[in-house]
């Protein structure tokens, strides 16, 4: 069996190496001209790096990431609603990671080169079609030279993200990803670490928050941390029209977001204020996802990560949820007898429903919740939290996520 992977991201990574770990050949296709490590901070939650660890990348990730100690909710006073302890430090069987998603996308990329060899990965093929019949499933490409190459396999497996040309294939009408009119700023700047060093903290209100969290530490003389933050910012209803695909991640101009963190945080783990304005480039992201659809497979074409699920960046599930969609796909074509149709029928039928409610609970604020219900009712700080909302209301939001997400407890430590 060969499979054709659609897009060399953190999905179509994962993917590959899911493929070969079960004995199953496959070959990644990128759009860019090299795999190069962009980005800045992402989490990556027990039950994907579970799946990570199974096929022996946990010490390579343990070098270049942090493993995560706690999380705190906190209001825009600095108040704190909800802290807990997370991964191995809650009793959990695997790490949560804080990484720069580059260097989690240079692990995988790595490793698919050392283990499908140095062919597994051919850069500068952009997409442009998809052909299938009852027997094989075929991608068009265009390459940097501008040759049509017609690539066959047994599946082809889209990984090409929010704006994939495969989903469009079959979703025409779809139009553009929904914005919510929230707008992501996002950077990372070498800082002094705060609390435990390996802590994350999420602040804010309705209208604007604030994230925290370091993604390296090279033991650097000064003791300085590579710290990532965040800021989403309410810009619109969702009515208005999205920025153009031009403006994503593009580079942050820094006078449109200081007015939202000027006089707005007041916070005792560090000055933000002070940290973004020592960040020197930074990027914007309008806050997208699409609606759920009925079906990803077709025959023997399936969509995987953000071409299938794309959802907002709430909970840390966006690249976890690829790693899931891998690891469940690999399974399903590893135990198909040759019938990839079956098997890309039976990997649908598996994710499609717990993806669809975590993008859907994604747009209410999935565990961030607790900061818009505590904002809501006292917008100017609280005497005692329990005045605000009880623990148990609070508890419900959170771990009621966590189960959805797939990674509570007894779901990781299964």
């Amino acid at each position: 069996m060969k499979v054709i992977i659609i897009g060399g991201g953190i999905g179509g990574l994962a993917a590959a190496l899911m493929l070969h770990d079960c004995g199953i050949e496959a070959q990644v296709f990128e759009r860019s001209e090299e795999i190069r490590e962009l980005g800045v901070g992402i989490n990556t939650l027990p039950h994907a790096i579970r799946e990570l660890a199974n096929i022996g990348l946990l010490d390579a990730l343990d070098k270049v990431a942090i493993r995560t100690h706690e999380l705190i909710y906190q209001n825009r006073q600095g108040q704190t609603i909800w802290q807990e302890l997370r991964g191995t430090d809650a009793g959990l069987d695997m790490p949560q990671f804080s990484i720069h998603r580059g260097r989690l996308q240079g692990v995988l990329r790595d490793a698919v080169i050392e283990r499908l060899g140095p062919d597994a990965i051919r850069t500068g093929h952009t997409c442009t079609g998809i052909g299938r019949n009852d027997n094989s499933a075929t991608a068009t490409f265009l390459t940097i030279n501008e040759e049509e190459l017609d690539i066959a396999g047994d599946a082809v497996i889209a990984c090409d993200g929010i704006h994939s040309v495969v989903r469009r294939h079959f979703y025409p009408a779809q139009g553009d990803p929904k914005w919510n009119g929230i707008m992501l700023w996002r950077g990372a700047c070498l800082w002094d670490p705060f609390l435990t060093g390996r802590s994350m903290v999420i602040a804010g209100g309705m209208d604007a928050k604030l994230v925290l969290y370091p993604i390296a530490n090279d033991d650097r003389p000064d003791g300085k941390v590579l710290m990532n933050w965040a800021v989403a910012a309410k810009m619109g209803d969702g009515s208005t029209p999205m920025p153009r695909r031009e403006d994503w991640n593009r580079e942050g101009v820094m006078s449109e977001l200081l007015p939202f963190v000027e006089n707005t945080f007041s916070l005792d783990v560090l000055d933000p204020l002070a940290l973004i304005r020592e960040t020197g480039t930074f990027y914007e992201y309008p806050m997208c996802d699409r609606d759920p659809v009925e079906q990803w497979t077709f025959d023997r074409v399936t969509l995987l990560g953000d071409a299938a699920h794309p959802m907002y960046p709430v909970g840390s599930n966006g690249a976890s949820q690829a790693i899931l969609d891998a690891r469940c796909l690999a399974d399903r074509l590893a135990e198909c007898g040759g019938d990839a149709a079956a098997a890309l029928l039976a990997y649908q039928a598996e994710r499609l429903p717990a993806t669809s409610e975590i993008v859907k609970q994604n747009r209410g604020g999935g565990p961030e919740r607790v900061i818009d219900l505590v904002n809501q009712r006292a917008p100017d700080g609280f005497d005692q939290l329990q005045d605000v909302a009880s623990q148990q209301e609070l508890e419900a939001v959170v771990r009621g996520y966590q189960k959805t997400a797939g990674f509570d407890k007894a779901s990781v430590n299964r």
